[in-house]
């Protein structure tokens, strides 16, 4: 899967997806510092997933309809980059193609898709 990573997103977290064969760019090493908007712009562009834990970035998506491809942000406060890592490597191998379309939310107990 083609996954843009948020300059917010744990590099343990990159490095950890692209372990699992993801394409993954990651902001913090190509654009470190850029907006949010553009961002969601890049990953529009390039056609991937956008992972973050940056939760302004639901804002964006519903109050002013910025999205052209899935948005996964992921709230796992208080756990080690190890454990945020499996975490979401699991989500993203349980639920793939439906995180492409969605809005998701990945917490420890569950992960929420809203479709947009």
């Amino acid at each position: 899967m083609r996954i843009l990573a948020d300059e917010s997103v744990d590099s343990r977290i990159v490095l950890r997806l692209r372990s699992d064969g993801h394409e993954v760019g990651y902001v913090a090493e190509m654009s470190p510092g850029i907006m949010d908007e553009e961002v969601l712009v890049l990953a529009g562009e390039e056609n991937t997933l956008l992972l973050t834990a940056d939760k302004d970035f639901g804002e964006l998506i519903f109050r002013q309809g910025y999205i052209k491809r899935g948005i996964v942000l992921y709230r796992l406060a208080g756990l080690s980059s190890q454990e945020k890592a499996e975490i979401v490597s699991l989500a993203i191998y349980e639920h793939g193609n439906e995180l492409l379309s969605a809005f998701s939310v990945i917490t420890e107990k569950a992960v929420r898709l809203r479709r947009v």
